[in-house]
């Protein structure tokens, strides 16, 4: 599967943004959809995942509260909405796709449970 991240740009710090994510080649509803996050100078990090029906999420401790991932299957793409944005949400953030429903678990899942990866999408937030 092929994925597209797109929504990215500047935003001031308590404002909202929301990320799309197209997938193509493939149907969606065969993946568990994540999205990471790489701040300068730091590793990749969990942002979020959302099983393949999309009645399952989990979210990283940073931003559980902040920002809801969604998935429209029909359409083949999966969403993050961010509201209440912070400097340090500041970073690449990237779709993945893991075949695995098992990504959405009681652990948050790593980089190697996804196997395709979109390109990443760029936003800062100001303060």
């Amino acid at each position: 599967v092929q994925l597209q991240a797109s929504g990215g740009g500047l935003v001031q710090a308590g404002g909202s943004l929301r990320l799309p994510c197209a997938a193509s080649g493939r149907t969606l509803s065969n993946y568990a959809m994540g999205w990471f996050r790489q701040a300068p100078g730091k590793e990749r990090e969990f942002v979020s995942v959302i099983n393949k029906s999309g009645v399952k999420r989990d979210y990283a401790d940073s931003v559980k509260g902040r920002f809801t991932m969604s998935r429209d299957n029909a359409k083949s793409t999966v969403y993050l909405q961010m509201t209440n944005l912070r400097p340090e949400d500041t970073a690449l953030y990237y779709c993945a796709a893991s075949i695995f429903n098992r990504v959405v678990s009681g652990s948050h899942p790593s980089l190697d449970d996804f196997q395709s990866w979109g390109q990443g999408t760029q936003f800062t937030v100001s303060s």
